[in-house]
Protein backbone atom coordinates (compact mmCIF):
# COMPACT_ATOMS: atom_id res chain seq x y z
CA UNK A 1 0.00 0.00 0.00
CA UNK A 2 1.02 3.84 -0.50
CA UNK A 3 2.03 6.23 1.92
CA UNK A 4 -1.52 7.67 2.34
CA UNK A 5 -3.31 4.05 2.99
CA UNK A 6 -0.72 3.42 5.49
CA UNK A 7 -1.12 6.53 7.13
CA UNK A 8 -5.15 5.29 7.49
CA UNK A 9 -4.67 2.21 8.43
CA UNK A 10 -1.85 2.48 10.75
CA UNK A 11 -2.99 6.10 12.44
CA UNK A 12 0.81 7.67 12.27
CA UNK A 13 0.76 10.88 9.89
CA UNK A 14 2.39 10.59 6.83
CA UNK A 15 5.16 13.04 7.99
CA UNK A 16 5.66 10.30 11.16
CA UNK A 17 5.92 7.33 8.89
CA UNK A 18 8.56 9.38 6.73
CA UNK A 19 10.33 10.11 10.41
CA UNK A 20 10.37 6.18 10.82
CA UNK A 21 12.02 5.60 8.03
CA UNK A 22 14.72 8.55 8.36
CA UNK A 23 15.74 7.14 11.80
CA UNK A 24 16.15 3.41 10.32
CA UNK A 25 12.79 2.14 12.28
CA UNK A 26 11.19 0.86 9.24
CA UNK A 27 12.20 0.06 5.46
CA UNK A 28 9.20 0.35 3.42
CA UNK A 29 9.78 -1.23 -0.30
CA UNK A 30 9.91 0.76 -3.37
CA UNK A 31 7.45 0.38 -6.24
CA UNK A 32 9.40 0.75 -9.93
CA UNK A 33 8.28 4.24 -10.09
CA UNK A 34 10.06 5.28 -6.68
CA UNK A 35 6.66 5.20 -4.34
CA UNK A 36 7.35 3.67 -1.04
CA UNK A 37 4.85 0.34 -0.97
CA UNK A 38 4.22 -0.51 2.97
CA UNK A 39 3.39 -4.35 3.61
CA UNK A 40 1.65 -5.50 6.41
CA UNK A 41 4.32 -6.74 8.44
CA UNK A 42 5.95 -2.79 8.01
CA UNK A 43 2.12 -1.85 9.28
CA UNK A 44 2.48 -3.72 12.27
CA UNK A 45 6.13 -2.50 13.00
CA UNK A 46 4.52 1.59 12.86
CA UNK A 47 1.70 -0.54 15.46
CA UNK A 48 4.61 -1.17 17.75
CA UNK A 49 6.69 1.56 17.28
CA UNK A 50 3.88 3.99 17.92
CA UNK A 51 3.00 1.69 21.19
CA UNK A 52 6.42 2.56 22.41
CA UNK A 53 6.47 5.98 21.71
CA UNK A 54 3.01 6.43 23.68
CA UNK A 55 4.96 4.73 26.49
CA UNK A 56 7.38 7.13 26.58
CA UNK A 57 10.59 5.14 25.36
CA UNK A 58 13.01 7.44 23.28
CA UNK A 59 13.95 6.83 19.40
CA UNK A 60 17.49 5.24 20.13
CA UNK A 61 15.61 2.56 22.42
CA UNK A 62 12.96 1.67 20.38
CA UNK A 63 15.30 1.20 17.30
CA UNK A 64 17.07 -0.96 20.18
CA UNK A 65 13.72 -3.21 20.55
CA UNK A 66 12.82 -3.73 16.74
CA UNK A 67 13.92 -6.92 14.95
CA UNK A 68 16.68 -6.49 12.31
CA UNK A 69 15.78 -5.71 9.10
CA UNK A 70 16.52 -9.00 7.69
CA UNK A 71 16.94 -11.56 10.79
CA UNK A 72 12.87 -12.40 11.30
CA UNK A 73 13.17 -12.24 15.09
CA UNK A 74 10.89 -10.86 17.46
CA UNK A 75 13.58 -9.66 20.25
CA UNK A 76 15.20 -6.30 20.35
CA UNK A 77 18.34 -5.81 17.97
CA UNK A 78 20.90 -5.16 20.36
CA UNK A 79 23.62 -7.80 21.34
CA UNK A 80 22.06 -8.88 24.76
CA UNK A 81 18.42 -8.54 25.84
CA UNK A 82 19.07 -8.47 28.94
CA UNK A 83 21.62 -5.24 28.45
CA UNK A 84 18.55 -3.70 26.46
CA UNK A 85 15.96 -4.74 29.36
CA UNK A 86 18.42 -3.18 32.21
CA UNK A 87 18.70 0.20 29.81
CA UNK A 88 14.27 -0.17 30.03
CA UNK A 89 14.67 -0.23 33.30
CA UNK A 90 17.16 2.83 34.17
CA UNK A 91 14.69 5.04 31.50
CA UNK A 92 11.60 3.70 33.12
CA UNK A 93 13.88 4.89 36.51
CA UNK A 94 14.59 8.26 35.26
CA UNK A 95 11.07 8.63 34.02
CA UNK A 96 9.72 7.75 38.03
CA UNK A 97 12.62 10.56 40.06
CA UNK A 98 11.09 12.98 37.45
CA UNK A 99 7.69 12.08 38.46
CA UNK A 100 8.20 12.29 42.06
CA UNK A 101 10.11 15.67 41.59
CA UNK A 102 6.92 16.69 39.85
CA UNK A 103 4.70 15.99 42.78
CA UNK A 104 6.77 17.34 45.35
CA UNK A 105 6.53 20.86 43.03
CA UNK A 106 2.61 20.01 42.94
CA UNK A 107 2.63 19.28 46.63
CA UNK A 108 4.49 22.40 47.47
CA UNK A 109 2.56 24.62 44.97
CA UNK A 110 -0.83 23.31 46.68
CA UNK A 111 0.34 24.20 50.12
CA UNK A 112 1.71 27.79 49.11
CA UNK A 113 -2.01 28.24 47.28
CA UNK A 114 -3.75 27.02 50.49
CA UNK A 115 -2.13 29.62 52.71
CA UNK A 116 -1.96 32.35 50.49
CA UNK A 117 -5.56 31.90 49.87
CA UNK A 118 -8.05 33.76 52.55
CA UNK A 119 -10.39 31.37 54.39
CA UNK A 120 -14.02 31.42 52.02
CA UNK A 121 -16.67 32.48 54.07
CA UNK A 122 -19.42 30.84 55.48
Amino acid sequence: MRIGQASAVSGASVRALRHYEEEGLITPGRRANGYRDYCPSTIGTVLHIRSLLKAGLPVRLIRAALPGPSDGSDGPRSSSCEEFLAEVERYRDRLAAQIASLEAQRSALDTYLGRARPPASA
